[in-house]
Parts: C-alpha cells; structure tokens; sequence
C-alpha cells in the first residue's frame, strides 16, 4: 500500500496562524473524499488536537457527521516511537498532516525533512520573514539564508538524492502568506520583492493564506470551520470571501488527491477517533 503524502505544517515563530491553516486544510481535504490523518506535535499546547476535539465533541452535541481527519497527539520520545504512532495513526490515509510547534524542535525538524509537501505559514512582517531569510537594512536586499531555510534546503537536496533509489517524492514547499491585510502598501511591495528573490534561491513557492479575521477565533470552541455551511447559519459577505480564501489556499498546495470512489472512511467518525486515542 502507498505511503500517506505527508503534509507538514511547520514554523518556528508562533501566532503565524500555523495551526488554524493547519485545519481548514485538512478538513478541506476530508470534503474532497481524501482519508485524512493528522498528528498534533505540540505536546504544550495542542491547538490542533483541541480544535478536532472541539470538532468531535459539536457532532456528539448535534448528533451530526462531519468530514475530518483522524487525529492525535504525539506521545513519543523518541523520532522512532514518532514514526510509530505515524505509521499507527496514518495506515490506509491518503494524507497525513503534522502540526507542529511554534519554536525549535528535533521533531519539527525531522518530520520537515521527511515532509512530500512542507507549508511555512508567515505573516507579511520581516520578524517572520526573518525565519527564512536576512535582508539588508538599507535595501532590504536578502543577504543570506537563514538556519531554517538551510536546514530545509540540505534535506531537499538529499530528498532529491534519495527520489529514485526509494522511489520518494521531491519535497514541494510552499510558504504561505497569512494576515496580509495589515501589511501596508509599502512593506508588502519590500516582501513581495525578497520573497521572489529568496524562492529563486531556495526553491520555494509563495502563496496567498488566511487573512486576520475574528471568525476564526470564533470557530474554534466548536471545531467548526468555513467549509461546514450548513453548521453556521447565515455568512456576511467577508465570511463568504474567507471561505474562498481556504478553497484557493487548498487548490494552491497542489496536493495528489486520490481517486473519486473511495469509501467512506474519508469520513474520520467519533468511533474510530476514540480507537485510535
């Protein structure tokens, strides 16, 4: 049986929105048909993992199905005991996700390396831009790379060695631009022009994300998202518009999506969540 395609969603800055991409993605890939499975490596704070409880917890209350992955926290030690609970969780998905946390992490690093598609959210600032790039002060021209960006830049090099003897994909990263609506005019055109310059260099591909909205916040106690509309009653024009930025968010990432046909375990029940925990 094939692989899962493996999905990281990694940062090593907080606040980038990481983990709220990091759902509607996944749940966008369930209403698709995919299988979805989905670790949490944030042992501290769990957003992922508590979003998806929420989620199970609003079908339980409105007796209702809705697509999702099956999820879990990681509970391992060591990056085989991860591997474990990967292959554990993972068998029979199309896809399996890793949300990971918000700082310097052996596990952040090993599961990005080891990534088919890798997803660096960032808000349009330098602080952010800084995880994967220096730039000059006066011209904010890149000057060099920064540790991150060379860590993933070695493992794709040796992904690339490893593709035809293992049979494995070449690692697509993209860098997802999150919360651009508060970037003004000025700054966004100074990232605009080192984001192109740096992925010439580099290799990845630039996105457009989520931008700063409160209905996403607001979504979280009941696990729900912009992509279950007939849970959310009424939608404004700018919740409308949100929706879309998922939809194009999703369709961005370019991910292999499986055949139509497959069963119904795209559906990740209440039931096979409590047997996977």
């Amino acid at each position: 049986m094939t692989a899962p395609h493996r999905i990281v969603f990694a940062n090593e800055k907080g606040g980038t929105g990481k983990s709220t991409t990091a759902v509607h993605v996944a749940v966008a890939l369930a209403y698709q048909g995919a299988r979805v499975a989905a670790l949490d490596l944030d042992t501290r704070q769990r957003t992922f993992y508590r979003y998806c409880e929420n989620r199970a917890e609003t079908q339980r209350r409105r007796d209702i199905e809705l697509p999702g992955p099956v999820f879990d926290v990681c509970h391992g030690d060591t990056v085989e005991e991860l591997e474990q609970e990967a292959a554990r969780i993972g068998d029979g998905c199309d896809f399996l996700l890793f949300d990971t946390p918000g700082r310097d992490d052996p596990f952040a690093r090993h599961v990005a390396a080891s990534a088919d598609t890798l997803v660096t959210p960032m808000n349009d600032s330098f602080v952010d831009f800084d995880l994967i790039g220096h730039v000059d002060a006066e011209n904010f021209k890149v000057r060099k790379l920064s540790f991150y960006a060379e860590l993933i830049w070695e493992a794709r090099i040796k992904r690339s060695r490893a593709q035809i003897e293992q049979q494995r994909r070449e690692m697509d990263w993209v860098v997802v631009r999150n919360r651009t609506g508060f970037t003004d005019a000025r700054n966004q055109r100074r990232i605009d022009q080192a984001l192109a310059e740096l992925s010439k260099r580099v290799g990845f591909r630039v996105s457009q994300g989520l931008s700063e909205r409160v209905i996403y916040r607001e979504l979280f106690p009941s696990g729900l998202t912009l992509l279950d509309k007939g849970q959310l009653g009424e939608l404004g024009t700018s919740h409308l518009v949100a929706r879309q930025e998922v939809r194009s968010l999703v369709a961005n990432l370019r991910l292999p999506m499986p055949a139509p046909g497959g069963d119904s375990a795209a559906l990740a029940t209440t039931r096979r969540q409590v047997e996977l925990a």
